[in-house]
């Protein structure tokens, strides 16, 4: 394993794979508070391969180790760590997830798996088709279990669990503390070991962050604007819903930029291979929503741009951490219109901080920036003073309710607002 590292060029340990290997080596149960990008799969992943390699496998590998994690990329990202990790020990590896034909991973598993990475639809559907036992289960791990939870796997976490047996050992990992994770943790985990690298919904101090006032229908235009202009090189545009994201992507390639869409409503090779294609260069944009853009972890991310703001602070935290990532530095750029100045103001008050606004692009509107001292969103529809009206074909919200939010699927069904945490982990080496 330690030749693997070396072949993956990780000489130092980040904070909470320091923290947490040490403790999963010694059996204990694992509370992690964190996030992608602190080096967190490393953390459970390099442990569990040492314990189980110490270990001879059974003749028909039985499941011993199940990690669940929320998002089909997340649970590729992992399973191709575990590959690079684990590439010179006997260990066998698999990953299941919907939205593909289940043959190839029904296959995978009658060979016999050691470590199988799974989402929880997938991985339940599979066990009562009678294709998955988990009786010889010894290690059990929930990673981003926040996420898991706000997309409804609650139920199929709960199931999952009812069918592992008691002694065990657990780890679970999660960016945000709700209530269901504090009791998912006091039903599931014994005694364990809290690891928190950093206090909660800190931002990369490498990343520059910058406001672009621009009305709705001119974001399109700026967009452009930045991208053949800006000196981007591969920027991950975050669209609030998927059949704005499948807009924009329209508009760029109509104008001769190579962009791509990955959201809930792609298949999953068509998932695969926009990211393929952005990682290898091939597409300068990637246009994502947030569930579809967990697990994306693209090395050199110059870019971060918020074409759409947010609903909740702690989203817009977790978005502009996909570039700065592994020491380097990032840019994200967030666009904002009239209608946008209550989700600005409640990420400035989350932030405690004020963004500089850059003026020096040709679609710039007149707009008051809410104080990231100030209160929370105002009551009875009331917004902060705007200044200046947008220009004609601006936006205004005249028109619409006051009491209208945005934040709608393509579908119309409101928005869960996950609310999520990023934190910084200084002096990171290992990227994953």
């Amino acid at each position: 394993m330690l030749k693997a590292l070396k072949e993956e060029n990780y000489e130092q340990p980040t904070p909470i794979q320091a923290q947490a290997i040490p403790h999963v080596l010694d059996g204990r149960d694992i509370f992690g508070a964190a996030q992608t990008g602190t080096g967190k799969t490393a953390a459970f992943t390099l442990p569990i391969l040492q314990l189980l390699s110490a270990q001879p496998a059974a003749h028909n590998r039985p499941i011993r180790t199940l990690i669940l994690a929320p998002t089909r990329e997340l649970a590729i990202q992992i399973d191709e760590s575990i590959k690079s990790y684990g590439r010179h020990l006997n260990l066998r590896n698999a990953v299941i997830f919907g939205g593909v034909p289940q043959r190839p991973q029904t296959e995978a598993l009658r060979k016999g798996v050691d470590i199988l990475v799974a989402t929880p639809g997938r991985l339940i559907d599979l066990i009562n088709q009678r294709f998955v036992s988990l009786k010889h289960l010894e290690i059990l791990v929930l990673d981003e279990a926040d996420r898991m939870l706000d997309m409804g796997f609650i139920h199929d976490v709960r199931r999952i669990i009812a069918l592992v047996p008691p002694k065990r050992q657990n780890l679970l990992f999660s960016a945000t503390l709700p209530k269901e994770i504090k009791e998912l943790i006091s039903k599931i985990l014994h005694n364990p070991v809290h690891i928190e690298v950093v206090p909660a919904s800190t931002t990369a101090e490498r990343i520059e962050q910058e406001l672009y006032y621009v009305s709705k229908e001119n974001k399109k235009d700026l967009l452009h604007h930045l991208v053949v202009n800006g000196g981007i090189k591969r920027v991950l545009v975050f669209s609030r819903t998927k059949h704005g994201a499948d807009k924009v992507v329209k508009d760029l390639n109509k104008r001769g930029v190579a962009a791509a869409a990955i959201h809930g409503n792609k298949s999953q090779n068509a998932r695969q291979r926009s990211l393929s294609d952005f990682k290898d260069n091939k597409i300068q944009v990637l246009i994502a929503t947030d569930i579809a853009a967990r697990g994306i972890d693209v090395d050199e991310l110059t870019h971060v741009i918020n074409y759409d703001l947010p609903d909740t602070p702690e989203t817009y935290v977790h978005r502009i951490g996909r570039t700065g990532r592994a020491g380097s530095s990032g840019r994200a750029w967030s666009f904002c219109s009239d209608e946008e100045l209550d989700e600005l103001k409640d990420i400035l008050k989350h932030l405690k901080q004020d963004l500089p606004v850059n003026a020096k692009h040709p679609f710039h509107i007149d707009l008051k920036t809410p104080s990231s001292n100030s209160g929370g969103r105002q009551n009875q529809g009331g917004r902060p003073n705007q200044g200046s009206k947008p220009k004609p074909g601006g936006g205004g919200r005249n028109s619409r309710p006051s009491n209208h939010r945005k934040g709608n699927n393509s579908s119309g069904a409101k928005s869960k607002n996950p609310r999520w945490a990023e934190k910084k982990a200084t002096g990171a080496v290992v990227p994953r």
